[in-house]
């Protein structure tokens, strides 16, 4: 039986990844633990396999970017070396992929990461202590997700859902988006942790995501009838430009394909699937 620990109690991603095991109940254990206090430095982390590290905070105000690196490097980096020295052998630290500083394009294997907001600075900076521990005995995994998405997850997949419930028409754009089902998630973390696999990955659904068509295929799976129009490019390319959430919704951001943890790669000659669920499949599950 593999034993793993995840920090962060009650986080999207961690609850959602207990739950996609709990048929595999037989073969692993998972625990979770809160790092808010103290208490978590007496705890035994000497029977865990691998440890998923997943207590960060996204959004304080700009003024309070110590807190940023406080608890998204310093503790990220304390909880690295307990596990290290307490004997796990996997450690999975979730980054982002806001370390590339990049708003809109394609990030390439070749893109130098160069964050831009005290999120990205700091995650970045937890990256760089925590890849030092890396051992033979101390497996690091670094994981730069997309824009993650399931059942009840919180964000900009809510705001479009709650719009494709209720309006009747839609801009038509033509973009692309790299995102991950959180099922497929699941799935990468199974993996990393059956292998135990180290080093720094990119997953994301083996689809990109137009918008449009996202926004269409959720009225339709909720029974809505949704138009698609096209001739707002200029006013959302506008708008873009000036308000955050439609550079997020309507502009393009992805992996390309060559990066690492994308399903072409392999691993030992094994082909690295984790597509739990295809695009509509995650889009019908996601609003079930």
């Amino acid at each position: 039986m593999k034993h793993i620990l995840i920090t962060g109690a009650n986080s999207y991603i961690g609850t959602s990844f207990e739950k996609y095991m709990e048929p595999f109940g037989e073969e692993y254990q998972i625990d979770t633990i809160s790092l808010r206090d103290d208490l978590w430095k007496e705890a035994d982390f000497s029977k865990y396999d691998s440890l998923i590290h997943l207590a960060a905070i996204v959004h304080v105000k700009e003024k309070n970017e110590d807190l940023y690196y406080k608890i998204n490097r310093d503790l990220a980096y304390e909880t690295a070396k307990k596990a290290k020295e307490e004997g796990v052998k996997q450690f999975i630290f979730f980054s982002s992929m806001s370390v590339f500083g990049i708003d809109s394009g394609i990030i390439l294997e070749k893109t130098v990461p160069n964050p831009k907001t005290p999120y990205g600075k700091s995650k970045l900076a937890a990256e760089e202590l925590i890849s030092e521990l890396g051992s033979s005995d101390f497996k690091v995994c670094i994981l730069r997700p997309p824009m993650i998405y399931g059942p009840n997850t919180v964000g900009n997949y809510p705001r479009l859902a709650k719009l494709a419930k209720k309006s009747p028409i839609f801009p038509k754009v033509n973009n692309q988006r790299s995102m991950l089902y959180i099922n497929n998630l699941s799935l990468f973390l199974k993996l990393m942790i059956d292998t135990q696999l180290s080093g720094t990955f990119h997953p994301q659904n083996e689809e990109y995501v137009n918008t449009s068509e996202m926004v269409q295929k959720i009225a339709e799976v909720n029974g809505k009838k949704l138009l698609v129009i096209p001739g707002f490019s200029g006013m959302i390319r506008l708008l873009s430009h000036q308000i955050d959430f439609f550079n997020k919704v309507f502009g393009t951001l992805i992996y390309s394909e060559e990066m690492t943890g994308h399903p072409s790669n392999y691993y030992q000659g094994e082909k690295l699937i984790y597509q739990d669920s295809n695009f509509e499949k995650s889009i019908r599950e996601s609003e079930k």
